[in-house]
């Protein structure tokens, strides 16, 4: 049995064991001396026939011996497209995994007594957001991910991952990007597909010209896409509108957002329901005094579902993203309020009295933000965590703080990647707090 992708380049071969999988989502076999090879596309369990390329890598020449987790690869651009790594393994095998990544990263952070988590993973071809390099070659245009360790794109001709809504749409987009004057050789397309349809942002290295604009102008009506948005690369400030037919509006819980180009939402509409049904269900029981203060809010994914259950401060870092909250936000218990929690955190007098303190931070966790919540002690936390480094880090300090764990929820939403959801419910039993009322300071 030959492992994918092969390679031809040996200089030395080794006849190992696969004992677990490293966060990159390599098998890594730990050999006699210590030493730890790091083996793409392999299982634990596996005995393998590993070779060290010329360039001292380690790869899989053959599998002598399959774990009972590996299957077929469903995408024929596996091992050269970098936006799978896990698609030989199965996906039941997969969650579990993802979920003893998190209960690791919690373990790690010093919590012994861990709940028993909910585990959920999302079907194929639901993805909708999509970040695609952009390059000329030749007379073609390459539009697709990066292979993996390199800077190389793979053309994307299929995807398993991918909502069928953003596929359908790539040969109309090549087309016109391969005629467009403004992209000398490279550039990014960036994508949400959101109620209203199909939102994109075009980053070019050249300036577009006026048959350029005319051309995208042309490609939102036949594509039936409400809205283009382009910036060149390496500039600073909002893009611009280069093409829209009608308003760009999403649904959250029911409530209408017209969110700006780029804005982020959840991977998929599954993982956005099921992180939302996660935070409702962790939040603790309030009075009509209690205030929830949400952190990172963006454009309101938790925000609106909060303010059901009880007023909620909102605050959130970038501007665009903020007025779209706030302005879709009338006639709710939901007040907006744009700060950059890096640069200027809440506060520890004011966290202290919250009945619940909300956060969905970006992947290198809440930085500043955490120390002031551990210097508060609000009584509940509610943390939604997409990587489990910063996971680590941010859940110990709050368990150095006094909180423990209440529950966890696992949401795969990142499909065949390493990448995992969490949403992480914690408490202070000592915890005392005043119970009037809360008005922000920024």
């Amino acid at each position: 049995m030959t492992a994918h992708p092969p390679e031809q380049h040996a200089s030395d071969l080794r006849d190992v064991t696969i004992t677990y999988l490293g966060a990159q989502g390599d098998g890594a076999a730990v050999l006699a001396d210590g030493q730890t090879l790091h083996i793409p596309y392999t299982l634990p369990g596996e005995r393998v026939e590993a070779e060290r390329t010329a360039s001292g890598k380690w790869i899989a020449k053959e599998i002598l011996t399959a774990s009972p987790d590996r299957t077929e690869p469903p995408c024929p651009l596996f091992g050269t497209c970098g936006g799978c790594t896990l698609q030989h393994m199965d996906r039941a095998a997969l969650l579990v995994w993802k979920t003893d990544r998190v209960m690791a990263a919690l373990k790690k952070a010093g919590f012994s007594d861990l709940p028993q988590p909910q585990a959920f993973q999302v079907p194929p071809h639901s993805r909708r957001r999509a970040d695609l390099a952009v390059r000329r070659n030749g007379k073609d245009i390459l539009l697709g991910l990066h292979a993996r360790g390199s800077t190389e794109s793979v053309d994307l001709t299929t995807c398993p991952v991918l909502h069928p809504a953003i596929m359908d749409c790539l040969p109309a987009l090549r087309q016109t990007l391969r005629s467009l004057e403004g992209l000398y050789r490279a550039g990014d397309l960036r994508i949400n597909l959101l109620e209203s349809g199909l939102d994109i942002l075009l980053v070019t290295d050249g300036p577009l010209s006026t048959v350029d604009r005319a051309r995208l102008a042309a490609l939102s009506a036949e594509q039936n896409i409400p809205r283009i948005c382009w910036q060149r690369q390496g500039e600073q400030g909002l893009p611009e509108t280069a093409a829209q037919t009608r308003s760009v509006q999403h649904t959250l819980a029911g409530f209408t957002v017209s969110p700006p180009t780029g804005a982020f939402f959840q991977a998929t509409a599954e993982s956005e329901s099921l992180i939302q049904q996660a935070v409702l269900d962790a939040l603790p029981k309030l009075n009509k005094r209690d205030i929830v203060i949400e952190l990172y809010a963006g454009c309101g994914t938790l925000s609106f579902p909060l303010a059901t259950r009880a007023r909620v401060l909102a605050y959130e870092g970038y501007q665009p993203a903020a007025t779209a909250l706030k302005n879709a936000a009338g006639g709710t218990r939901l007040e907006v309020a744009c700060r950059d929690l890096n640069r200027q955190p809440i506060m520890a007098k004011e966290l202290a009295q919250a009945g619940c303190v909300v956060l969905d931070p970006p992947h290198a966790g809440a930085k500043l933000q955490m120390a002031q919540l551990t210097l508060g002690k609000p009584r509940n936390v509610i943390y939604v965590s997409c990587n489990p480094a910063a996971l680590t880090k941010d859940a110990a300090a709050l368990h150095a703080a006094g909180y423990r764990l209440n529950s966890v929820t696992v949401i795969d939403q990142f499909l065949w990647s390493t990448e995992v959801e969490a949403v992480c419910s914690f408490k202070h039993e000592s915890s005392r707090r005043s119970r009037t009322g809360l008005s922000h300071s920024g």
